[in-house]
Parts: C-alpha cells; sequence; structure tokens
C-alpha cells in the first residue's frame, strides 16, 4: 500500500521469517557462526534458543539456504504432540513411508534411513523448530534416537530451536544425559540501540528504500516501544509507514512512531512497552534516552 510511495520494491518489515532480510547483529552472527561449527564438528544436538519474535526461525532459514551435498535435512516446523507422535513427524520430515506403522517400524525405517544415508556419504539432520513443545519423553526419545551414531562418524544431528520454556525443561535433573550431548547454545537476546537502527536501515536497503526514511529519533522510539525485539520491531515498523503515508510524510518521525504504538496501547492487545502517563515529546524523549543510553550511566526503566 505505502510501498511505492516510499520508492519501496517491496514490504520491508513483514512478520514472515524470511533470511533474505536476516540482519546480523553480534548475537545473530554468533548463532550463525556457532550452528556451523556444531555442524562442521559433527556436534549430536545443537540449541538455539531466544525470547518469542528474537528472530531464530530466521536464522535457521538463512542456514537452510545454503547447499549442503552432504547432508540430508529434515525439518519439523512444529513439534506440538497434539499432532501426533514424535516418530510420525520425523518419518514425515524426511519423507519416510508411514502408511500402517506403528512407532517401533518408524524406529526401524528410521534407522534403515540414516544407515542409508550414511552410506551415500551424508549425515542426516533433522531441525525441530517451536521445541519448547516437546515434552521431557520426547526429548529423551530423541536422545535415545541419537545413539546409532558409531565411533567415528555422527550420523544424525539434531538442532533444537526453541523458546526459553525449552531451557526449563532441559534443566530438569531427569534430562541431565540429554544436557551433556549439546555440544553448541546459542541464546538470541533483543537487539541493543544501535542495532535496532542498523536492524531497521538493513531492511529498507533490502528493498531499496532511503536508509533515512526512518530517522534517528524514530528509530530511537521503535526500540524503546518494540525493547529491540525483532518482530516488535517489524510490526511498529509497518504500521508507522501506514501511518506516516495516510498523513503524505516524506520521511517517519518520532510523532508517527509514538502515535501508532499508542494507537495500539489503547486496543489493550499491545505488544509494545507502553506509552508514558501524561507523556509529551520532552518526557518520552527523557524516557527513551534512559533505555537507549550506555546501562553503566542510567537507571533502568521499567
Amino acid at each position: 500500500m505505502y510501498e511505492s510511495y516510499y520508492g519501496l520494491s517491496g514490504k520491508p518489515f513483514s512478520l514472515l521469517p524470511d533470511a533474505d532480510f536476516l540482519y546480523l547483529s553480534r548475537r545473530h552472527r554468533l548463532a550463525i557462526n556457532l550452528l556451523e561449527y556444531g555442524m562442521l564438528t559433527q556436534a549430536g544436538f545443537i540449541v538455539i534458543s531466544g525470547e518469542v519474535g528474537a528472530g531464530k526461525t530466521t536464522v535457521i532459514r538463512r542456514y537452510l539456504k545454503d547447499d549442503r551435498p552432504d547432508v540430508t535435512m529434515g525439518v519439523i516446523a512444529n513439534s506440538s504432540s497434539s499432532f501426533g507422535s514424535l516418530l510420525t513427524w520425523v518419518a514425515t520430515a524426511f519423507d519416510i513411508e508411514r502408511q500402517g506403522c506403528d512407532d517401533a517400524e518408524l524406529h526401524d525405517r528410521f534407522i534403515h534411513f540414516q544407515l542409508e544415508q550414511y552410506a551415500k556419504g551424508k549425515r542426516t539432520v533433522l531441525i525441530i523448530d517451536e521445541a519448547q513443545n516437546l515434552t521431557p519423553a520426547a526429548l529423551e526419545d530423541l536422545r535415545m534416537l541419537s545413539n546409532i551414531n558409531n565411533e567415528k562418524d555422527q550420523i544424525l544431528q539434531i538442532i533444537l530451536v526453541g523458546q526459553p520454556e525449552l531451557l526449563e525443561t532441559l534443566s530438569r535433573p531427569a534430562l541431565r544425559q540429554f544436557v551433556q550431548r549439546i555440544s553448541v547454545h546459542c541464546h538470541l537476546t533483543p537487539l541493543s540501540m544501535k542495532d535496532t537502527t542498523g536492524y531497521i536501515r538493513h531492511r529498507l536497503s533490502v528493498v531499496g528504500g532511503a536508509p533515512m526514511l526512518f530517522d534517528d529519533e524514530s528509530c530511537g522510539a521503535v526500540h524503546y516501544f518494540s525493547k529491540g525485539v525483532p518482530r516488535l520491531i517489524n510490526l511498529l515498523c509497518d504500521v508507522a509507514l501506514l501511518y506516516a503515508f495516510s498523513d503524505e510524510l516524506p520521511q517517519i518521525g518520532f510523532d508517527t512512531v509514538t502515535e501508532a504504538a499508542a494507537d495500539r496501547n489503547r486496543t489493550g492487545l499491545s505488544p509494545f512497552r507502553p506509552v508514558p502517563e501524561g507523556w509529551c515529546r520532552e518526557t518520552l524523549g527523557a524516557a527513551i534516552e534512559a533505555v537507549t543510553a550506555p546501562r553503566a550511566a542510567v537507571a533502568p526503566v521499567p
């Protein structure tokens, strides 16, 4: 709707996890490097965790874009037990025939599948997104699946991608054997003020947008209201673009971002930081400065 008005070739702040838009903050770059390291060193289990909207799935999508002739990849996008047994999902991920099979037969077929891939010089890699939905029993089943590995090679590698609840589950004493097999773990944190600005301008550049379409003050406001969470940055920037387009503004400024956040807050269904009561540009600007300044210099704003 606003794309042509601002000279954009596409929507810069879609909520879809598009790898082409991945902004390599320090933590996201670390996650990709750790993921690559884990694959190269044949780590049995790799865990990528982070809060909702932190960019975990986008990191995985970026990894999946590369051609890997020595790897056979299977992806489970939703691991909820309400959709069937884990082995059923594993079979589906690797296109293994499962019609009429019980779990024991599926287990045997999956082992046979891995051995076939190994004979071809390939490792089998299973990626499970939304892994916080896995029960302790399902995680233990995954550990048992990995036991097929021989003394020299890791035949099966498993990548778990999930929210902090996954870490809570893994911290249970009953899963200590599982945790000992996690070779690589990276936790994605919200973006800093600097990275929020870089993130916004990177996504604009992907679709040919002017880097200063969001000025510095508006980037500060976006960081304040979104708390640096990439998905919330996308949501707020998208709405702010629409507001600016409706007002025929050439640039998105502080007031536009604040109005977009305040309007969403009034609905009662807002994921953004609340607008301070009785705010004005000066008081809100001070609150934003307190959040975005170096932590050692100021007290945190609740």
